[in-house]
C-alpha cells in the first residue's frame, strides 16, 4: 500500500482525486486546482526539492516529457516515481491503469478508465459517424504565437465528432500561421489557452482581423490541456459545441 504520495503533475492529481485516493496526497503543486488538503511543494517544473523531502513521500507522480528532469532528479534523490507520458487519447485512458496500480489501487484505476471508455461511446453514439462531413475544428492551445493543439487533443475533437486537420494526432503542439488556419476554413474555433483557465475573451480571437467565418469558444484549459478525466468531460462538453443536443 502506497500511503504517502506527492504529486507534482496536475494531472496526476485529478485523476487520484477521481479514483479516490486524494486523501494519501501529502505534497501537490501549485498548478494543482483539486481542493485536497495537501501541502504546496513548488511547480510543476521547479519543484522545491526540500519541502518534498519533508512530506515524506513512498511516490512521487510526474508526467509529461517536460518533466523528464525533474523525473531523473527524483529518481537520483532515491524517489520511487511512477511517470507517464501520453500522448494519444489512448494512453490517457491506459495512463489511468498505470497510475492506479502504482498506488497500490489497480481496481479503481481500471475501474476509472472504464468509465471513461464508457463515456466515450456514450459521445459517439450521439454524434454523427461521418469523417468526411465532420466539422472543422481549430483548437487553440496558446496565443502569443498561435499554437495548434496537438497530442490527445486531435483524437478528442474526433470522439467529439470533429476533425482538427492542424496538427497529427500523438505530435507535439505547434505554430500555426494565419494562412493556414484560413485554408482549412473551421466552421469552429476552440480557445483552451494553457494557464488560462477560462479566462479568455472569444473577442481575443476575433480582433486579429483573420478571414474565418467560425463559431469561436472558449473551454477551461483542463478540459483539453490535461490528461486526466477531466479531458474525457471536455470531450463530452466539445460534442455539445460541435452537435448541440437536439439540433
Amino acid at each position: 500500500m502506497t500511503d504517502r504520495i506527492v504529486s507534482l503533475a496536475p494531472s496526476a492529481t485529478a485523476t487520484l482525486d477521481a479514483m479516490g485516493a486524494a486523501d494519501r496526497l501529502v505534497g501537490v503543486t501549485a498548478h494543482c486546482d483539486v481542493d485536497v488538503d495537501a501541502p504546496v511543494v513548488g511547480g510543476w517544473l521547479n519543484p522545491d526539492y526540500d519541502r518534498l523531502a519533508e512530506s515524506d513521500p513512498d511516490l512521487v507522480c510526474t508526467s509529461d516529457a517536460l518533466q523528464s528532469d525533474v523525473r531523473a532528479e527524483l529518481r537520483d534523490r532515491g524517489y520511487e516515481v511512477c511517470h507517464v507520458e501520453p500522448a494519444r487519447l489512448a494512453d490517457v485512458l491506459e495512463s489511468f491503469e498505470t497510475l492506479g496500480a502504482a498506488v497500490g489501487r489497480p481496481d479503481a484505476g481500471e475501474a476509472l478508465a472504464a468509465d471513461c471508455r464508457e463515456r466515450l461511446a456514450a459521445v459517439e453514439a450521439r454524434t454523427p459517424n461521418e469523417p468526411d462531413s465532420a466539422p472543422v475544428v481549430y483548437c487553440e492551445e496558446w496565443s502569443d504565437p498561435p499554437m495548434a493543439a496537438g497530442n490527445w487533443v486531435p483524437d478528442a475533437v474526433a470522439a467529439a465528432g470533429g476533425r482538427c486537420p492542424f496538427v497529427d494526432a500523438g505530435d507535439r503542439s505547434r505554430e500555426v500561421d494565419r494562412e493556414a488556419v484560413e485554408r482549412a476554413d473551421p466552421d469552429h474555433v476552440v480557445l483552451h489557452l494553457c494557464g488560462r483557465g477560462d479566462r479568455v475573451s472569444p473577442e481575443s480571437f476575433r480582433d486579429r482581423r483573420w478571414d474565418v467565418d467560425a463559431a469561436v469558444h472558449v473551454l477551461d484549459d483542463s478540459l483539453l490541456n490535461q490528461p486526466s478525466p477531466r479531458l474525457v468531460e471536455g470531450i463530452e462538453a466539445l460534442a455539445d459545441l460541435l452537435h448541440p443536443p437536439g439540433a
